[in-house]
């Protein structure tokens, strides 16, 4: 049976339309979470109760769903890569009762799960940013027209306490571009444990030449028609920030010490339980990162510690500080990440796991207990489980029984926390459990989609192959129906996304519900996806194999699994395409241009095209600059290969990517032009580097599927 056009462009995917946003009430009475029932993409907000495992509607929503977007919000959300609709955001308060929700309107509070929203700050004067609940629940600190505001939970008029960024270029308490994309630090302002204080960054961007997108789609023109974004170029110059802290009633902000280097990166920020304030800075390189700890009435700055590398550092969420004054530390310093205690001076008192797998978050730290809850790859790179281990070190003890992957959260007195499991051949089943043997306590949540069974969607085989120098790769198999297309070998599509920072395969619905892919299997193709070398969750050095020249080992890699595919009577070799998106339209490019003999079509979606053109801290972090690294960026850029394109190529982008930019694909077709080289271009004037309109995604997935039929 052929999968319709539109399941492929319809969110959620079959079997993804699940609770999302886990959190619970500060006594753990109750578990709240964001839904969309019966498939609906617009989430309301739900409530379980915790002892007798019943769920209600607490918020339907705040106001009706706009049709557009502020900027801002618009921009959050790709940095977010949310497509949710309705209420896409809440919060309780640490230490009272109390549910923050943002909304396009404005800040609305429930006083309580069962009580009205109310609305505490509209946005007639301007959209509201970053807002975030004070820990005692007394007061929300937001930004406004890039200054920093705090107003009373019983509403009123918001008091400014931070002055003279507006109408500079500078912002005060938003994180910057770089931030919030590539370190995945979406805030800017941080609320002391007291609830006295502000911590606030500063982003100077006045240095930054302007990018401006044009709307080219819109009817209007002027200003509504153009954004213009400070986006720092690989090389050039990075925003420049720093740190201050200001009380809630405003005055003189004292300024953190973070060195003598204005050009390094501002990667976490962290309050400590005895007042002090601490921070992860990071070097331009990449290659060291301090833990400075300040006292925040001076902004004097005391070192911890700090971790270097000859590869790179990636930055993580898994400091944890204690009520002893020590902390919980990650890091890959042995390959691979794990997990180390520290006391109050930065001395190293012991590491607490080991070994070649992944720890890839702290879920929690029980300090009575004197127990960590993690979750890693122990059990395997494609599985993901949640298990315990002693501040005193010791044995590790897994807690989720079945495999697959599971994600989780836990409640405050560590006695349940929320299991969300999946593997290929079951939809995600969300169970309420005990932290203390695993044992389910209520059902949360069962799978229910028809599609799933109306579109007979198969798993793939996850399966292992062995590179032509000997390293272990995972890939994904989908066979088409072999009752209806016999047993091969068949036209092979492979889909790729192949960058650092992102795992493809893994034990989890996500690989039987890309609809995509299940199309082009209904449709007679196998498909195939393989975690080549520099995909994440393998180790610091399977990750560093692709440092200053990206787009070769990732191809090599992907011909062997061609060849593979191929020797065990699966893949047509004169019938092999390849498709993906961003860092997989890269792939895809330079599949196509560095073994034209294998593959003979392909699909690039936003794709990246020379990495002089995109961010700093994403390509720095692996290519070095421009200036230190000449003939990387040059072999690296796909217009270096060009000439020996054969295949057929399909470009797709959108007009308004503030993120891969339409520039890529123009100076892609420059010398495509240049060459005489064939290509089809699909472009989208309305859409960023995530399409989000139904019509346009339904239009989209329409013409890949004929552009496979026509070339494969």
């Amino acid at each position: 049976m052929s999968i319709p056009i539109e399941e492929i462009a319809k969110f959620p995917p079959p079997g993804m339309s699940t609770p999302v946003m886990f959190a619970f009430s500060p006594d753990d009475s109750l578990l709240t979470y964001l839904y969309g029932e019966n498939q609906s993409p617009v989430r309301r907000l739900y409530a379980l109760d915790t002892e007798t495992g019943e769920p209600r509607i607490i918020q339907a929503s705040v106001e009706p769903e706009s049709q557009e977007l502020s900027l801002e919000e618009q921009l959050l959300r790709q940095r977010q890569r949310q497509l949710g609709q309705g209420i896409v955001r809440y919060a309780w308060a640490a230490n009272r009762d109390l549910i923050l929700i943002p909304a396009q309107s404005g800040l609305y509070v429930k006083d309580g799960a069962d009580s009205p929203a109310r609305l505490v700050i509209s946005n007639d004067e301007g959209p509201v940013q970053n807002s975030t609940l004070s820990p005692d629940g007394s007061m929300i600190a937001f930004v406004r027209d890039a200054e920093v505001y705090v107003v009373s939970m019983e509403g009123g008029a918001p008091t400014q306490i931070t002055f003279g960024a507006r109408g500079t270029g500078k912002t005060h308490g938003l994180a910057e571009y770089i931030a919030q994309e590539e370190m995945h630090r979406l805030m800017g302002l941080w609320w002391s444990k007291d609830s006295r204080h502000i911590a606030f960054e500063e982003a100077d961007e006045t240095h930054i030449p302007v990018y401006r997108i044009m709307h080219q789609g819109k009817d209007a023109t002027g200003p509504s028609a153009q954004e213009d974004h400070g986006y720092p170029f690989a090389g050039m110059d990075n925003a420049r920030v720093r740190l201050g802290v200001v009380p809630v009633e405003g005055g003189e902000p004292v300024w953190m010490d973070l060195g003598d280097n204005p050009d390094i990166y501002l990667a976490r920020v962290n309050w400590l339980p005895d007042g002090s304030l601490c921070a992860q800075v990071q070097n331009r390189e990449q290659t060291k990162l301090d833990l400075l700890r300040f006292d925040a009435s001076t902004g004097q700055a005391k070192t911890l510690l700090t971790e270097s590398t000859d590869i790179w550092i990636n930055l993580n969420d898994m400091f944890r500080p204690l009520d002893d004054g020590g902390f919980i530390w990650a890091a890959e310093r042995t390959g691979f990440n794990h997990l180390y205690l520290y006391d109050s001076e930065g001395n190293l008192l012991r590491q607490l796991t080991s070994g070649d797998w992944q720890v890839d978050s702290v879920a929690g730290v029980d300090q009575k207990s004197r127990v960590i809850y993690f979750t890693g790859s122990k059990d395997g790179p494609t599985e993901r489980h949640l298990y315990r281990v002693s501040i005193e070190g010791g044995e590790i003890d897994r807690l989720t029984p079945e495999p697959g992957t599971h994600i989780v959260a836990l409640d405050h007195h560590f006695g349940k926390f929320v299991d969300v499991f999946s593997d290929t051949r079951t939809p995600p089943t969300i169970t309420l459990r005990s932290l203390d043997d695993g044992s389910t306590l209520h059902p949360i949540h069962a799978p229910d989609d028809p599609r799933v069974a109306a579109l007979a969607l198969s798993p793939p085989e996850l399966v292992s192959i062995e590179s032509r120098d000997g390293e272990t790769l995972h890939g994904a198999l989908y066979r088409p129906p072999a009752e209806e297309f016999g047993p091969g070998p068949y036209p092979t599509v492979i889909y790729v996304y192949g960058g650092p920072s992102a795992q493809m395969v893994n034990d989890h619905w996500s690989m039987t519900c890309s609809m995509r892919v299940q199309s082009l299997r209904s449709r007679g193709y196998l498909v195939f996806a393989l975690d080549n070398r520099g995909s994440r969750g393998r180790g610091l050095a399977f990750e560093g194999a692709i440092r200053r020249n990206m787009g070769d080992i990732e191809v090599r890699d992907q011909v062997d699994g061609v060849r593979w595919l191929v020797a065990q009577g699966l893949a047509d070799p004169d019938r092999v395409g390849v498709y993906g998106w961003s860092y997989g339209g890269y792939m895809t490019l330079m599949c196509l241009c560095r073994a034209p003999d294998v593959f003979k079509m392909g699909v690039a979606g936003a794709p990246v095209t020379h990495w002089d053109g995109y961010d700093t801290h994403y390509t720095e972090r692996y290519m070095g600059t421009p200036d230190s690294n000449p003939d990387g960026y040059r072999v690296s850029s796909v217009m270096s290969h060009v000439e020996n394109l054969r295949g057929s190529l399909l470009i797709v982008h959108g007009l308004i990517d503030e993120n891969v930019h339409f520039r890529h694909t123009a100076r892609l077709i420059n010398s495509l032009i240049k060459a005489r080289k064939p290509y089809d271009l699909h472009l989208y004037p309305d859409e960023r580097h995530m399409p989000r309109s139904l019509e346009d995604r339904v239009y989209m997935e329409e013409r890949i599927s004929d552009f496979f039929e026509r070339n494969l």
